[in-house]
């Protein structure tokens, strides 16, 4: 099996909240692999106003922006399209939603475009670095000329990209401490804080610090919807799940060598494979009790890796969770709520699966939800893929 990483990747990821009193979130943040994964594209849209309407205008928005950047088309034009498609407010006179558009691939070539959303953060050694733009503007229907930013430069590894609605930057508007919001330049120098105590946070856990900061200066009730998104350039985070036992008993030492010699986290899902790996390694396999939960079995502790779980059942609910929540990690912490956040904060997933057959999967009592391994791992590999945009390597043995 090949453990061989790309040398860069592109890792992505967005926190949001939406105002207090909506059902729903009127920014919306999408992203689309191209060419192999070498080359990403991501949108955050913030739609006129707040709850369904204005979340109808951005996901448009973002869609219609994204389609045309992976299509490599001009993004005046397609500007003009997007705007021109819009319906117009009638007392504003205001026929948008605001978006900033983020192309980027591994060599660091990267392009941007903001319309009317706070101006994106180039963050290099932890602090905000000055990029040069190119204006365009557009004639529009409505009161004023649309005026695009657009902005080309070479990021580097380590680089991180923040973009916000404006429910970051007027966090907080009216209180004592922030007059007129927090601003892009306190963002910055937040960020610089942050990154000095993290220097390796990920997009993730940096997207959320920012939302719960501009959600902590609104009084925690948001005045608007809040988002941020985070685009980070850097070497790849590798994890290596085991589960199953292999068909055959003479791979067992095999497993035992790759899961010495990987560099990466390591997981382990599966009693009798944690009893194989803890035989092969010499190493002894133990059970925490604490915090137990009524519906999965407790996780264990294997020395040289970082989480052990019973096997089935504990993947079936992570794939559940990853399905339907986009922060699984924030649940109520057992085996799946961890399983899905080791897997979430890593970008390329290796998973060495045995073949063996195990009865107690075909017990026709188990849920209906629980299916063999391979369909669960199946399910895993597709939704980290097409909804959380990591790389997934499956080898059964």
């Amino acid at each position: 099996m090949s453990t061989s990483a790309p040398p860069f990747v592109i890792e992505l990821d967005h926190a949001q909240e939406k105002k207090t009193g909506q059902s729903a979130c009127g920014d919306v943040f999408q992203s689309r692999k191209l060419e192999g994964g070498s080359r990403v594209v991501s949108v955050l849209a913030d739609g006129l106003g707040s709850g369904i309407k204005a979340a109808v205008l951005a996901n448009l928005t973002a869609t219609m922006a994204a389609r045309y950047a992976a299509e490599d088309a001009d993004i005046v034009r397609a500007a003009r399209t997007i705007l021109e498609t819009l319906p117009v407010c009638s007392e504003r006179k205001i026929a948008y939603s605001t978006f900033t558009l983020v192309d980027m691939d591994r060599r660091g070539e990267t392009r941007i475009v903001e319309y009317d959303n706070p101006p994106f953060l180039l963050i290099r050694g932890g602090d905000a670095q000055a990029v040069p733009y190119q204006e365009h503007r557009l004639p529009t229907p409505t009161a004023r000329d649309a005026v695009l930013r657009e902005a080309r430069f070479q990021t580097r590894p380590g680089d991180r990209i923040v973009m916000c609605s404006d429910g970051v930057t007027q966090a907080g508007a009216g209180q004592r401490s922030t007059p007129l919001g927090w601003g892009s330049p306190a963002l910055a120098a937040f960020l610089h804080g942050l990154l000095k105590q993290q220097p390796g946070i990920s997009a993730r856990q940096l997207a959320q610090a920012v939302t719960k900061q501009a959600l902590a200066l609104d009084g925690h009730a948001a005045k608007d919807d809040i988002s941020c998104g985070v685009i980070y350039l850097r070497k790849p985070r590798e994890v290596m799940l085991f589960t199953g036992a292999p068909v055959d008993r003479a791979v067992d030492r095999d497993l035992a060598k790759l899961a010495r010699s990987f560099p990466g986290r390591k997981v382990i899902c599966g009693g009798t494979t944690a009893a194989i790996l803890s035989r092969e390694l010499g190493l002894p396999l133990q059970m925490n009790l604490r915090d137990l939960d009524p519906h999965l079995p407790p996780v264990s502790s294997l020395e040289g890796f970082d989480l052990v779980t019973e096997g089935a059942l504990t993947l079936a609910a992570a794939a559940r969770l990853l399905g339907e929540h986009e922060h699984p990690e924030w649940l109520q912490p057992n085996a799946a709520t961890l399983l899905a956040g080791v897997l979430l904060d890593s970008d390329v997933i290796h998973i060495v699966a045995g073949t063996k057959i195990n009865d107690a999967l075909q017990d026709p009592s188990f849920p209906q939800d629980l299916d063999i391994r391979r369909n669960i791992l199946k399910r895993i590999q597709r939704v980290l893929s097409e909804k959380f945009l990591k790389e997934v390597r499956v080898q059964f043995v």
